[in-house]
């Protein structure tokens, strides 16, 4: 394991003591695993506190029939919420996280992550993800809750760029819906001159239209 790269992604292990970080190398596991990997999923035990070195996990929410809604992702430097809620309430997991990419982790074991709560700086990084995670994880019921699918979905076009690369499944899933309803928006947008659909893409042809109406209350 690279433990430089640890600690400049990760500044905080630096703030604990020499004998407690060297305790964290020694027993740190790091793994690299290819995309689409699950890398935990609903109802299995949570292991550890991951570090994510390289790559991405893509946490979401899976109904019974197979439709997801996408939570939050966790990229190098940064940590999952829902593994530390789990860690700190002795839980299974209730959410899945799967590999965007080729993703390398350094899995830090329970009983040292509990120990670690115990340092001042470790516990406030900890607690500072959530805050963090909250204000999104809010944001996104808000959106859910009060905007229209057509409003989200031009707003997630728009930042995409002019010229976005995925399916309309894709973009689905990114919404928490059906393809057949995205489709259909789509190609009502297509019809009103906003896109152009095409194979695994949409261009984006007025983003003045998509902004007004991302933002019709």
């Amino acid at each position: 394991m690279n433990a430089e790269r640890l600690l400049a992604l990760y500044p905080v292990l630096g703030k604990l003591p020499p004998g407690v970080v060297q305790r964290i190398r020694d027993s740190l596991q790091t793994m690299t695993i290819p995309s689409g990997t699950v890398v935990f999923d609903e109802r299995q035990p949570c292991r550890g506190f991951p570090f994510v070195l390289e790559g991405t996990i893509r946490v979401a929410k899976c109904s019974g029939s197979g439709r997801e809604l996408p939570l939050y992702r966790v990229l190098a430097g940064e940590s999952c919420i829902i593994t530390s809620s789990c860690l700190l309430g002795h839980a299974d997991y209730n959410a899945r996280g799967v590999a965007e990419g080729a993703t390398t982790l350094a899995l830090l074991p329970r009983p040292l992550f509990d120990e670690m709560l115990g340092e001042p700086a470790f516990r406030d990084f900890v607690f500072a993800l959530f805050s963090e995670r909250m204000a999104e994880l809010m944001q996104l019921v808000e959106e859910v809750a009060f905007r229209k699918l057509d409003q989200r979905l031009a707003a997630l076009l728009l930042g995409k760029g002019r010229l976005v690369h995925a399916t309309h499944q894709q973009l689905a899933d990114e919404l928490g819906s059906v393809r057949e309803m995205v489709s259909r928006l789509l190609k009502g947008f297509a019809e009103q001159g906003l896109v152009r659909l095409g194979r695994e893409q949409v261009e984006v042809l007025d983003a003045a239209g998509l902004r007004k109406m991302a933002s019709v209350t």
